[in-house]
């Protein structure tokens, strides 16, 4: 299909404890700003290191614009942020401009530099997200909030056409968690940007996000605001009042 980002048949992943995510079937069109929630140990996380290679997928399939998962090279049309305050060295040298910039050198032939141009898209990025002042700042001496803008400056500067999240949020504040989230909206509308992000949070999403993935090892909900609040099963899941707070369409 030519709109098909994500595609995953009957896909499970396990671990040593046992099965992680079982059966999962799901599609993920262009434009799409997807949620993905569920409980602390549903297998989120889990789902989105499987669809980027990361782990291993024991059994069924999953595809990436097109192309079987063993089979994928395009890594450059995917932009991944982890969950990554905790990946990152608040003592490693190196500025707001510099951090962003490895997000440019995955198309670079050795020797990777960067040129005028790459430092012009730099500055661009940085001023979508409004963070230009900070450019010359060391990753160090950023606030969480700040943070987490630059590592998303350098999983976007590369133009992708899929961006991958995952728990983003987890060290914010609510008021700059939903910042944050409406940032993604708009990179998900202006930039064209096909999104998945993983979220504890499935309280707030609903006010930015297109679709919800409600997952607890297997797929429990798969579809958009609406249809999830119209849900007789969801209505059983969270109780009427919490579905329709989460839906955010009332």
């Amino acid at each position: 299909m030519p709109g098909e980002i994500v595609s995953t048949k009957m896909l499970s992943c396990s671990y040593r404890e046992g099965r992680v995510l079982e059966d999962i079937s799901f599609l993920v069109e262009r434009g799409d700003y997807v949620g993905i929630v569920g409980p602390n140990g549903s297998g989120k996380s889990t789902l989105v290191k499987a669809l980027l290679g990361l782990i291993t997928v024991n059994s069924g399939s999953a595809s990436l614009f097109g192309s079987r998962l063993s089979d994928f090279r395009d890594w450059h049309k995917i932009g991944y942020l982890p969950q990554s305050l905790h990946l990152v060295n608040p003592v490693f040298p190196a500025t707001v401009h510099e951090t962003v910039g490895l997000g440019l050198l995955s198309r670079k032939k050795f020797p990777k530099r960067l040129n005028k141009s790459d430092h012009t898209k730099i500055n661009i990025t940085l001023e979508e997200l409004a963070i230009l002042e900070l450019e010359r700042k060391m990753i160090g001496e950023l606030s969480g909030g700040q943070l987490q803008r630059v590592l998303l400056a350098r999983a976007i500067v590369n133009d992708p056409e899929l961006l991958v999240l995952d728990e983003p949020t987890a060290a914010l504040d609510p008021e700059t968690r939903d910042r944050f989230y409406g940032m993604i909206a708009e990179i998900n509308r202006s930039r064209g940007v096909t999104v998945l992000l993983v979220t504890h949070d499935s309280g707030a999403i609903g006010e930015h996000a297109s679709k919800m993935l409600y997952l607890d090892k297997k797929i429990l909900f798969y579809g958009s605001f609406d249809e999830f609040c119209c849900s007789p099963e969801m209505s059983s899941l969270f109780g009427e009042h919490s579905q329709h707070l989460m839906c955010h369409r009332h």
